[in-house]
């Protein structure tokens, strides 16, 4: 099996979407099926929320968090579209985003709609499966999502956008267990958007340059060579409030190691990230699902 080969645009080549039917090929590359950190940052907080707020490790949890990855990697893959659609001018101006497939003429903005339209169904449908004060909270989160391909030509907090959109879970997946919402979920929401206002940060660091010719904007633009101390910041809110979390729903003594050591991974990435870097700032950004992780067996440890 041929290992993906690195190129200067964000479409890798050699990969198993590349091995797919051509018909195929160019709608697995528009959901970013072969690059799944976003599915990943998605999904991990609908699991952090859904542990907490079970009584205890069961098959009905384990379901939900099955579904969840399902409807992580259809949202996921929907939100990556809606995105190419509104940025398919700029994309066709930077070498970065060139070949991907709406710019380069694989796609068509109609058919990407259809597309879209298809995903969004079959995200109802996973919905469909929970109760009906969570498959509303899950609604509600499209226009969220939705509209955020848009905030980078009016904020230079875009980021910001992206974690009230990327951290819905931490609401789903505890009203999914619970039937409603309760304190524990909302700390956990808001520390999920400290965390990617961090991760996002650094990723958004690789396309200043490209950023900076077509005119839109970032965190990583509005804050330079103060991106480390903000760091700290944010990830420093992001673990208190996620602690703040596991105590407020009960979580056990096992549950604090793990915690600590995934608070220990966020300092590694403040310490190491090269702002003016991409591929470390690259490494650090999808080390997140580690952190993600990390946070996931915590909340399991908690339950024992």
């Amino acid at each position: 099996m041929n290992a993906e080969k690195p190129t200067v645009n964000d479409m890798p080549v050699g990969g198993w979407t590349d091995r797919c039917p051509a018909p195929v090929r160019p709608y697995l590359k528009l959901m970013r099926l072969d690059r799944p950190i976003g599915t990943w940052l998605l999904l991990l907080p609908c699991w952090w929320s859904a542990i907490l707020a079970a009584p205890a490790p069961s098959w009905r949890l384990a379901g939900f968090c099955a579904l969840f990855g399902i409807g992580a990697v259809i949202m996921r893959g929907a939100g990556c579209a809606i995105n190419d659609i509104a940025d398919r001018d700029f994309d066709g101006r930077v070498e970065r985003t060139a070949t991907r497939p709406i710019p380069s003429g694989q796609v068509s903005v109609r058919a990407a709609l259809v597309f879209v339209g298809g995903l969004m169904l079959a995200g109802l449908a996973i919905l469909t499966q929970f109760d009906r004060f969570t498959i509303l909270l899950g609604a509600a989160s499209v226009p969220v999502l939705a509209v955020y391909p848009f905030m980078k030509r009016i904020t230079d907090w875009p980021q910001a956008w992206l974690g009230l959109a990327f951290n819905w879970g931490a609401l789903v997946g505890w009203s999914a267990m619970r039937g409603g919402l309760d304190t524990p979920a909302l700390a956990l929401y808001a520390g999920g958007i400290f965390w990617t206002l961090g991760y996002d940060t650094i990723y958004a660091h690789q396309d200043k340059a490209d950023d900076v010719k077509i005119g839109v904007k970032s965190s990583a633009l509005a804050l330079g060579e103060r991106t480390r101390p903000f760091l700290v910041v944010v990830y420093s809110l992001a673990t208190g409030l996620f602690a703040a979390s596991f105590a407020l729903s009960g979580a056990g003594p096992w549950a604090w190691p793990v915690l600590a050591a995934a608070t220990l991974h966020l300092a590694w990435q403040v310490a190491t990230v090269n702002i003016d870097d991409a591929p470390n700032c690259l490494k650090r950004f999808k080390s997140n699902r580690d952190f993600g992780l990390l946070i996931s067996l915590a909340a399991l440890a908690g339950q024992m």
